[in-house]
């Protein structure tokens, strides 16, 4: 679908010189003379290469829709995870590298979303928060429980999390898929 380039938003897809991109960021801006232009950042979707591209404002780019589907994660295979879609039981295997570092989340029988464009699998969105158990972790020193420091833990799938004072190994928190942080005790 032909959009204007000033309509674009994060997160939009377009196809740019054969490419499919996705929007990053884009800003308006009005030189002293002239036409207004819109200075779109964005990535390429398989290479993950970023680029900068002035449109003018009334300029059209063609704007992709990707199929967005629920599949269930199964397990891993070689470089790969295979999903089975939720309605239709088809199984796909998406490369690790195509999930990137929310990967390490996946946990059996998680519902995720896949992005696909044309049958082609181009991402996987893991629900925000996901409950994981502390294995090991730094014992809590005397007189520090006062202060908002953090301590470092690890996951029970192998990730560090920083964690506050209270938390001891074996307990169950909740933490973000998007860049591991925690965000609170586990209500089990």
């Amino acid at each position: 679908m032909k959009v204007n380039a000033n309509t674009l938003r994060s997160g939009n897809v377009i196809d740019y010189n054969g490419k499919l991109w996705i929007v990053v960021k884009n800003e308006l801006s009005s030189p002293g003379k002239g036409a207004a232009v819109a200075q779109v950042e964005m990535r390429d979707i398989r290479s993950g290469n970023k680029d900068n591209v002035r449109f003018r404002t009334q300029e059209t780019v063609e704007r992709v829709r990707l199929e967005q589907e629920n599949h269930q994660y199964l397990y891993d295979e070689d470089n790969g995870a295979v999903f089975m879609h939720t309605e239709t039981y088809e199984q796909i295997t998406i490369d690790r590298e195509l999930i990137g570092d929310p990967g390490a989340y996946l946990q059996e029988g998680m519902i995720v979303e896949v992005e696909s464009h044309e049958e082609e699998p181009l991402g996987v969105r893991l629900p925000d928060l996901v409950t994981m158990e502390v294995t090991e972790c730094e014992p809590v020193v005397k007189g520090q429980t006062a202060t908002t420091s953090y301590k470092p833990g690890l996951l029970e799938n192998g990730s560090k999390v920083m964690l506050p004072p209270h938390i001891d190994a074996g307990t169950r928190v909740v933490v973000k898929t998007e860049d591991g942080s925690y965000v609170e005790r586990a209500k089990d």
